[in-house]
């Protein structure tokens, strides 16, 4: 709730509520609330909750950028390309290399070799000085170069399953259907996750039939519904508080 909430901080009565739809007692909710406070992921003031997290805000800010789609032009059919520097790394370090590179749309070329179209702005900000980065131009078809690194049958396949899935609750929550609300939240999260797999490639390396645009569009008529619908069931609950 939080995550896909701007600002991300709500009241604690709501988060309770919400969490009402899946069979999460009270006293559940606000034990895992008063953890995530410790742990130093939430704060809290007046009962009220925001991420206070590092972490948890940069991965709002990827969900919020990876569904908006924002690209920058692709000029001369430049790539960026990233050589791991050379050198001893504990495996946790590995990892958290590799989780930088991916969630900034990279692909692995080769071990070490990281590339993807420059259509993002440039090379990205990784911890530390362990990637030298260049520009460079690929010799023969991009397009199949990017159907190499990225899954992009893959991406499309999963898209039109989660288009069809919020095609089957629309019609219900623009009714105003409560019923649909526990199911709604889980597939809103999937799509998500999945607007934040997206490799974001330029139109000239994407399949004519590309689903992207289509998802993101359903998808604003479907967040809008669901919230208004749970606007409304919270508040009949407070009503009765």
């Amino acid at each position: 709730m939080l995550l896909g909430t701007d600002p991300p901080r709500l009241p604690v009565a709501l988060l309770v509520r919400t969490t009402e739809l899946f069979g999460i007692a009270d006293g559940a909710t606000r034990t895992a609330l008063s953890r995530m406070v410790a742990s130093g992921e939430l704060s809290v003031e007046g009962g009220v909750y925001r991420i206070a997290s590092q972490r948890l805000l940069e991965r709002q800010a990827r969900q919020s950028a990876s569904r908006e789609a924002t690209t920058a032009p692709w000029r001369d059919g430049r790539w960026i390309v990233g050589i791991v520097q050379p050198g001893r790394r504990s495996p946790k370090a590995r990892a958290l290399l590799r989780s930088e590179l991916s969630r900034a749309r990279f692909a692995e070329l080769r071990e070490g070799v990281w590339t993807r179209p420059d259509n993002l702005g440039g090379a990205p900000t990784i911890t530390g000085d362990t990637v030298r980065w260049f520009s460079a131009t690929p010799m023969g078809d991009p397009s199949e170069l990017a159907a190499t690194l990225f899954d992009m049958d893959g991406w499309a396949d999963r898209a039109l399953e989660l288009e069809d899935r919020m095609g089957s609750l629309i019609g219900p929550l623009e009714s105003g259907d409560r019923a649909a609300l526990a199911e709604g939240f889980v597939l809103s999260a999937a799509v998500l996750r999945h607007f934040q797999a997206d490799p974001l490639l330029p139109d000239e390396l994407l399949p004519p039939t590309w689903p992207g645009q289509a998802l993101r569009h359903h998808y604003d008529r479907y967040d809008a519904a669901y919230r208004r619908v749970l606007a409304d069931w919270f508040a009949e609950h407070r009503s009765g508080d």
